[in-house]
């Protein structure tokens, strides 16, 4: 059975030892501190002064307490406190690293400090020295970059190309009711030709269909005569709908 993430951040802190004494009796500060829940237990703040005692002490309280949101699906971090107290010295602690913003929730009697977002929980990991969860939460952040931008662009393509059959419907019908009505003959030999050549390609871009002319012209001239043979439909339709009123 495959591990959380979760379990294998809290196995990885797990055998993270304590460099020195200071950081040692920051560990064993983190135990009173957090198990001690039946008593009223005063930290010593200075044994928390440095910045390496600061990490080992947030380490220590998040394998007593803590967890951690598959980031497959969702970024969350949290410390389950038993006393808003508590919760507000963890999220304060964690806060003195630069850039933080830890904040409370209440939930049932608990009192949890927590981190959302994937770059909070990134720089967490960093602050508790978990070099192989940071890693593996930065590729799955990279991963699901690349599959938001793919998605992005497969959704943009997708919708270009019903504007684009849309668009092509939208000609063709014209051109079907112009030459129903008075014969493409009838019309200056640009836009005749323009609608031939619709006629002959459906699907090519504009583009395409200005490549197809004779002399060629660009995707704006293209784009003219089709809107002039939209004009000349719209005229034909009106006229239709007038003469059927009377």
């Amino acid at each position: 059975m495959t591990s959380s993430f979760a379990s294998r951040l809290k196995e990885e802190l797990a055998g993270i030892r304590p460099k020195t004494d200071h950081c040692t009796a920051a560990t064993a500060e983190a135990h009173k501190y957090f198990t001690l829940i039946k008593k009223e237990y005063t930290i010593n703040e200075k044994i928390l002064e440095r910045r390496c005692c600061k990490r080992t002490f947030l380490r220590e309280i998040f394998l007593i307490a803590g967890t951690m949101s598959d980031p497959e699906k969702s970024y969350h971090f949290e410390i389950n406190c038993p006393s808003r107290a508590k919760a507000e010295f963890i999220r304060d602690l964690i806060n003195r690293f630069e850039g933080m913003d830890a904040k409370i929730v209440t939930r049932g009697r608990s009192y949890v400090t927590y981190l959302k977002g994937s770059d909070q929980i990134v720089d967490m990991l960093g602050i508790m020295e978990a070099s192989k969860a940071y890693m593996e939460l930065e590729n799955v952040r990279i991963m699901k970059s690349v599959r938001n931008s793919v998605n992005r662009r497969i959704n943009c393509e997708t919708a270009n190309i019903g504007k684009t059959v849309s668009a092509s419907k939208k000609q063709l019908d014209d051109i079907a009711l112009i030459k129903e009505k008075t014969g493409l003959n009838e019309l200056p030999s640009g836009l005749a030709e323009m609608a031939e050549v619709r006629l002959k390609y459906p699907d090519a871009a504009l583009t395409e269909l200005g490549q197809y002319l004779n002399p060629p012209i660009g995707k704006s001239g293209v784009n003219h005569r089709l809107r002039k043979l939209s004009e000349i439909a719209g005229q034909l339709r009106e006229k239709e709908e007038n003469d059927n009123v009377k």
